[in-house]
């Protein structure tokens, strides 16, 4: 059974709807992350679990009870939000136990319980201090304590590590999956990072104007994206258009505007002949000084180089379409200018209908 379920879910402003026909479930201990833009409906989804927001219709269950009416405070949920929304004028003792406070726990069984939360953040010995003798990520773990400590049933992350810089916020997004996994606690979280939901999540749920897009593990959408919009939102993709034909050996053959004829062998659902898209991820394209039987491939010129440590970013103009590629750092480095052609097999990319 299902840990949390929500069937046909909506969420409407007047003539705007945020969340629309939202189905999905989420399994005991299982991570999930809904990822998207902005105004996409994954804060207003996790708003709705938690109980802040009421659904404009659909049914939401926690444990197979229907939470329809049910308020906050009755669902056994732990939050924890962008702004951490710690008590500046209480201890971090004080702060991690508010909630045990409020549910009238004898004094011996707060200390208790908050001991062992700060114990599993790392903040023991920390008890006494106050939220602005913190740093941003010890101020974090405060906030995830005060979240675990009440031993929720599901505990909803929105946006928890925006406010961190890049290295701690690398740095914590692991911590935070290591105490979810040792809590075993079913969890939701929120973030428009595609590389913080990749990391830590069991399952992505790609959301789009309220509806989800594709559900799946990071490679599933990574290496197979169901649409146009999944595969140039998650990770970079390079994406050719043209017009889709079936050939006899079983692969498709795309024709570009420039008419270059391309062969593919993998194709996302429901494809057909007509317009189509070609997702290449730049990893799938390597750089030639002359023509590679076999490959599929367009002639170009470099228009730029990076250096990103491991990898070599580099730009490349083909025709009217601009390329990007990856390749290893000790690569043999093209320069600006240099004349190349990016090629790739017929088994690299995904094949999508435009109107995806």
């Amino acid at each position: 059974m299902a840990h949390i379920e929500l069937k046909d879910v909506c969420k409407r402003y007047g003539d705007v709807t945020a969340v629309a026909q939202l189905s999905l479930r989420v399994e005991p201990g299982e991570f999930l992350a809904l990822l998207g833009p902005s105004g996409c409906g994954k804060t207003t989804t996790l708003q709705m679990l938690a109980g802040f927001v009421e659904p404009s219709s659909g049914e939401i269950a926690i444990g197979a009870r229907p939470m329809r009416g049910v308020p906050p405070h009755r669902r056994n949920i732990g939050v924890m939000f962008q702004s951490y929304a710690l008590f500046p004028h209480l201890s971090v003792f004080d702060n991690v136990a508010f909630g045990l406070k409020m549910r009238r726990m004898a004094a011996a069984d707060i200390a208790a319980r908050v001991g062992r939360a700060l114990d599993l953040v790392r903040l023991a010995g920390m008890e006494q201090r106050y939220p602005r003798e913190l740093s941003g990520g010890q101020q974090q773990r405060v906030a995830l304590a005060r979240a675990i400590v009440i031993e929720p049933s599901v505990l909803l992350l929105d946006e928890p590590l925006s406010n961190l810089d890049a290295s701690l916020r690398e740095h914590m997004r692991f911590e935070i999956r290591e105490i979810q996994r040792r809590v075993g606690i079913t969890t939701v979280f929120v973030t428009h990072d595609q590389g913080e939901a990749m990391a830590v999540a069991d399952r992505m749920a790609v959301m789009s104007q309220g509806r989800i897009r594709q559900l799946g593990t990071a490679s599933q959408i990574y290496e197979s994206p169901a649409d146009v919009f999944v595969a140039a939102f998650i990770g970079q993709a390079n994406l050719l258009r043209g017009r889709a034909a079936r050939r006899g050996d079983g692969a498709a053959e795309l024709a570009l505007a420039d008419g270059t004829a391309v062969a593919v062998r993998r194709a996302g659902p429901a494809w057909r002949e007509g317009p189509a898209t070609l997702a290449l991820r730049p990893e799938d394209l390597r750089l030639a000084g002359e023509r590679q039987p076999g490959l599929n491939q367009l002639p170009a010129t470099v228009t730029r180089v990076n250096y990103l440590g491991s990898t070599l970013n580099i730009g490349l103009r083909a025709g009217e379409q601009d390329l990007t590629v990856l390749a290893p750092r000790d690569a043999c480095r093209p320069a600006e200018g240099d004349r190349v052609y990016a090629c790739w097999p017929d088994t690299a990319g995904t094949l999508l209908m435009e109107d995806a």
